[in-house]
């Protein structure tokens, strides 16, 4: 059953990104037993506003496995979400849908998923998610938005 529960929990999307919560690394545990699933996810931000409507997709994805009586989702702190979570699946789809994407820190020189340029200038970096900032492409003259990691922000002015 935890083969099942994994291949359920896969086709479970953020609700404000185009990714499954498992190629965004956001689910660090499983646990089956006698009927009762126990979920444990990771959230990419503390205070992420997606965390109960994650929590009620989960369980009601889980709910519908045959032999599932109870399903539980408990958020974990104990280690923070980075972007070494996400599969690199997660980071095509991101890309795809015009997301950008650092591949280790938010300081790392953002590029336009657009045409590739480096050439951007960060907008803003409050985005229309707390885990989103807005660029804006001054080769192609696009704008887009990029990923940003929590544990980052601070330097990523510097």
């Amino acid at each position: 059953m935890l083969d099942e529960v994994w291949g359920i929990l896969e086709t479970v999307e953020d609700p404000e990104l185009p990714i499954a919560i498992t190629d965004l690394g956001l689910v660090r545990t499983v646990q089956v037993a006698d009927g009762r699933v126990s979920v444990r996810p990771v959230p990419t931000w503390t205070g992420c506003p997606a965390l109960d409507v994650i929590r009620a997709r989960v369980q009601g994805a889980l709910r519908a496995l045959p032999g599932v009586r109870e399903a539980a989702v408990e958020y974990t702190y104990e280690e923070p979400w980075t972007l070494d979570r996400m599969t690199p699946r997660g980071r095509a789809r991101l890309a795809a849908h015009g997301l950008a994407v650092p591949r280790c820190r938010f300081s790392e020189p953002a590029a336009c998923p657009s045409c590739g340029s480096h050439d951007v200038t960060l907008d803003s970096l409050f985005g229309p998610t707390s885990c989103r900032a807005t660029y804006v492409c001054r080769a192609c003259r696009n704008p887009f938005e990029r990923f940003k990691p929590p544990v980052d922000i601070a330097s990523s002015r510097e």
